[in-house]
């Protein structure tokens, strides 16, 4: 009886085994059958069955890589030691390295901070506030130095909005609304916000699609909508409207957004009413007056020109009539969806805009009245100190938040099928990002990315992140070669000077 059972399992085991191969023959059969009839797939009419393993390994290639095969400071558009910093600083774990660099300072492009013999003995650091807006009614004041940029509910899910709008609030940042239009998400965590306009104007806009003053008023009324942003296009797809993809626009978003569910959510290429530099100024004015709140513009630059030409219209206007603020998104910014053409070819980079719309700005007398908001992968404390010393009040960044929150960079953003529950609307993927925990993630990597900007700043000899000069960063401009900030900058062939580097 004992030698019975051993053999019944055996027996059991050789009938499944059976099975299975019963099941894969039939199945690489169907497979082969259907392969050579089908007339798409030149590769797997060739090589049916076969030829089948090359869209698996295709498909599973960029997680080998990022897994095994690439160096730390290889990938785009983040590398592993870029995002393993941000890991660090939203965990609060030691982010100190030994032996040193794996970065090279031989690279054109890369950014040298020039260490004082005498550096800053200051503990901690000093901001002060910061007005926005002092023509408004409603001025906004703030001493914050890294802001959340524009991230859209529909773009992003809820539980990742409520973790942002929450850690904002612990770090004292604003949080940017992108052009989706405001939820109660937004608002869940305190936090301030900047209310963007996007040319679709959700969240503002009446039956017919255009500006609504009515609806302008009511979301000036919620004390934390602190700012308007008008969005004239954005670093990642310049020219091109926003693209939600219908699988991501749920009932709750279609209804914020007055949009059909389901349905790909696609923005205009640019505002129907504001077709020049003196619209675009009488709009900024009409909202101010109507909200009483700072009002600014975001855009990725494509000719210096244009700020030449707002330049002239606001000295015959008067500098009341200059936006508060100004945003510079990058060409290498990011999206949840974009055509490629754009992605890879079109905007300016902020290492080569942000240094002349400051200077253009200050030649022309209008540096003091408009503040300037850097943005475009500044994720990391050389490019924070790097924008700071070049002219920039404030930083914004929306993938270094993603990175808090636990993004992977596994660039399905458009899909709905993010693994780590940030931009997708799935609940079961959801389930895995607790708002309470990556809350507290978002105020870490703000205060960790401060307090490392704060370490340059104290090496070059200065006291508080805002009182860096040109003079203290110097930038490779050969093997061997750098010059510094001031010097390149002022160099009148300086654009032909490689100036991206992603390692900052």
């Amino acid at each position: 009886m004992s030698e019975s059972v051993p053999l019944y399992l055996l027996l059991s085991l050789q009938l499944f085994v059976a099975v299975v191969l019963i099941g894969v023959l039939v199945m690489a059969v169907i497979a082969y059958v259907v392969d050579v009839r089908q007339t798409r797939h030149t590769i797997r009419r060739n090589y049916p069955v076969i030829g089948r393993f090359r869209y698996l390994f295709e498909n599973l290639g960029a997680f080998f890589r990022q897994y095994f095969y690439a160096m730390d400071r290889e990938e785009m558009p983040f590398n592993r030691a870029q995002r393993s910093w941000v890991y660090r600083a939203a965990k609060n774990v030691d982010s100190t390295l030994a032996f040193g660099s794996t970065d090279s300072i031989a690279t054109p492009g890369t950014l040298i901070f020039s260490p004082c013999a005498f550096p800053s003995l200051a503990e901690g650091y000093c901001v002060s506030d910061i007005e926005i807006g002092p023509y408004c009614r409603h001025p906004y004041r703030t001493n914050s130095i890294v802001n959340i940029s524009a991230m859209s509910y529909g773009a992003i899910s809820k539980p990742a909005v409520i973790a942002l709008s929450r850690g904002a609030k612990m770090a004292g940042c604003w949080l940017n609304t992108g052009e989706g239009g405001l939820s109660e998400y937004h608002l869940a965590g305190g936090a301030d916000i900047v209310f963007q306009i996007g040319t679709a104007k959700y969240g503002v806009r009446d039956r017919e699609g255009r500006l609504s003053d009515d609806r302008l008023r009511t979301l000036a009324d919620h004390p934390q909508v602190k700012m308007f942003e008008i969005k004239i296009s954005q670093g990642a797809k310049p020219g091109k409207g926003g693209i939600l993809p219908g699988v991501k626009v749920t009932e709750e978003i279609a209804h914020i957004r007055g949009i059909t569910p389901g349905e790909d959510s696609i923005s205009p290429n640019g505002h129907p009413d504001i077709r020049s530099v003196a619209d675009l100024l009488d709009r900024i004015h009409h909202i101010r007056e109507v909200t009483g709140k700072p009002v600014g513009f975001k855009m990725v630059v494509g000719d210096i020109a244009f700020f030449e030409d707002l330049c002239d219209e606001i000295e015959r206007r008067g500098l009341e009539s200059a936006p508060d603020f100004i945003t510079l998104d990058s060409g290498d910014g990011g999206t949840g969806a974009a055509p490629q053409s754009l992605l890879d070819y079109a905007g300016l980079p902020i290492r080569e805009t942000l240094p002349l719309v400051v200077d253009t700005l200050v030649r022309r007398g209008v540096r003091h009245r408009i503040r300037l908001i850097a943005s475009g992968k500044l994720i990391m404390p050389g490019g924070v100190a790097w924008a700071l010393a070049t002219g920039a009040d404030f930083v914004n960044t929306a993938r270094g938040f993603m990175f808090a929150l636990g993004c992977i960079q596994a660039m399905q953003c458009n899909r709905n099928t993010c693994p780590t529950g940030i931009t997708t609307h799935n609940p079961q993927l959801q389930k895995g990002l607790d708002p309470t925990d990556k809350a507290v993630r978002v105020a870490q990597y703000v205060e960790n990315l401060v307090q490392e900007v704060v370490v340059i700043a104290h090496s070059c000899g200065v006291d508080c992140p805002r009182d860096l000069q040109r003079s203290h960063v110097r930038m490779v401009v050969r093997p061997g070669i750098s010059l510094s900030l001031d010097e390149l900058y002022s160099s009148p062939d300086y654009r032909a000077i490689q100036l991206s580097h992603p390692g900052t």
